[in-house]
Formats: C-alpha cells, structure tokens, sequence
C-alpha cells in the first residue's frame, strides 16, 4: 500500500502541480490510513481488494478517526484524502470498484466569511503611502481597487488596461462572472495617476495590455499578488488577518451595512446565487 501511496503523490505532485504543504497533507492522511491497515488488516499484503478491506476495515477507519476526536473538518479532509486516492487506484487499475461509497464525510458546517473591522482595513490601505517607491504607489493603487471593487485576486491581476473607463468610473470583470462595477470617484483618480504616472515606469514592452504589472514588467501574478498583502498586513500588526480574500469579505459585508441591498451586492461579487451574498448579512461588522 505504501507504494501504491508513493504512486498517488508523484501523481499529484508532476500532474496536478500541488503544492509542497498539501502534498504533505496528503501523504500524512494516507499513511495514517495505511497504518490503520496494517494493525488491522490482513498480513498478507494487505490486498485492497479484499472483501474484509472494503466491508470492515474502512468503516472501523471511519470510527477511530472519530474516536480520536478530530473535529469534523479535520476528519472531512482525511476521508476526502483517502476517496482521491481510492478513485486513482480504480484509474490505473489496481481496484476493481471504487471503495469510497464505505466512507461517510461528516456534514461540515461551513464557516461564516470574516471581514476585517473598518479601521483595520483603513491601516492597511494608508501603509503604501508611507512609502515612495514605484512598487508602493502600484500597491496603494491594487489594494484601493480590490477594497472598491470586490474583485477575486485572480479577477485583480488579470484586468487589462481597456477595462478601465475613467470617464465611466466602471471597473469591467471579465473572468467566468462578467460584471461592470463601478468605483468612486477617489479611486478612480488614483487608478489615472497609477496608469499615467506609474505603469510607465515598470512597463518594459509596449505590447504589454495587463493593468497591474511586477518589477519586470509583467502582468502581476496571484501569488505574487498575495505576497504583496502578506507585506504590509506584517507592517500594520495584521498577520495571519488579511488576506486577499479577507478584503473581498470585507467589501461584501461593509457595502451591506452601509445600506446597499443584496441582489446589488450580488451582482457586485459576482455570486451565482443570492445565498452566497446572504451569509455576508449574518457576520459581525466593526469600526
């Protein structure tokens, strides 16, 4: 089994492309899951194939995760380890059918989004500002749009220069939820003073359409996009708080308190479905 294991990671990792913490992830669940088998499956190789594997050891798996008291996320993301690797065994042939059907997720609550309070958001926004780099006055003009807007990271990074409209005052998303949202008049200022007097100097080829562009001038990409946050969260003493994400969060639950109606937000977030923006109006909002 411990090859078979072997197998799965070096699929993820050269097929997949996961990351070196959830491949960690990944190998730490199965082993467990192996060990289990070793304790109490069969001596003989421990053939996944073995009626006794399918009718007894994956439920008696099931409960000693339980029995360990692991909270239920935590035991939802061991089972959905062991689920991806059962299905790639039946992919290349080493099962017969799939055994997933033997182990039952717990129903896992999903957690309510957590936007940061309005001061903090305001610390944040100011710290660029502080600075006079070219890469600090790109920040403040990223970090304004992204609070303005309520865009995704990856629908920030891949706005082209066209889908600004400076006499509109419209930012214009075209990833899988198009959307044209509009943006106050502050931001739009500073998204003309980036693009006439900041863009230039980091734009190597003139080619170039993407808005947001790194040292090389190229477009910004999202993890370097999530790094650039990560920096001035530590600056302001909001480690581990704010994330790209966070500010999206943010920008949801503070344009609802703030008095704009649901389906207005909806439409802003791009949401499929009005629940998606409902939960927004359960969280708590501080100044």
């Amino acid at each position: 089994m411990e090859e078979d294991i072997k197998s799965f990671l070096d699929y993820l990792a050269s097929e997949k492309k996961y990351s070196k913490n959830t491949l960690a992830a990944y190998n730490n669940d199965l082993n467990q899951l192996a060990n289990y088998v070793k304790s109490e499956g069969s001596s003989a190789g421990f053939d996944l194939s073995e009626p006794r594997f399918n009718a007894e050891l994956l439920p008696g798996y099931l409960q000693s995760l339980r029995g360990r008291r692991y909270t239920p996320s935590t035991v939802a993301r061991k089972i959905a380890a062991a689920k991806s690797f059962f299905k790639f065994m039946v992919d290349r042939g080493r099962l017969r059918s799939d055994l997933a059907p033997n182990l039952a997720s717990p129903k896992v609550g999903k957690p309510l989004p957590k936007p940061l309070p309005v001061s903090e958001v305001r610390r944040l926004l100011s710290e660029p500002a502080k600075l006079s780099t070219v890469d600090a006055k790109r920040d403040k003009a990223m970090l304004e749009v992204l609070y303005a807007t309520g865009l995704r990271a990856s629908e920030l990074m891949a706005l082209n220069t066209r889908d600004i409209d400076l006499k509109k005052n419209t930012v214009r998303c075209s990833g899988s939820r198009a959307r044209v949202i509009p943006i106050d008049p502050p931001v739009a200022r500073l998204i003309k003073e980036y693009v006439d007097a900041v863009r230039p100097d980091l734009l190597n080829d003139e080619k170039e359409v993407a808005l947001f562009l790194n040292r090389r001038g190229e477009r910004l990409t999202r993890q370097g996009f999530w790094q650039i946050v990560q920096g001035y969260a530590d600056r302001v003493g909001l480690s581990g708080k704010v994330t790209p994400r966070s500010l999206r969060h943010s920008f949801a639950a503070h344009k609802l308190k703030s008095g704009a109606d649901l389906q207005s937000v909806q439409e802003l977030m791009g949401h499929a479905h009005i629940s998606t923006t409902r939960v927004y109006t359960q969280v708590e909002v501080r100044p």
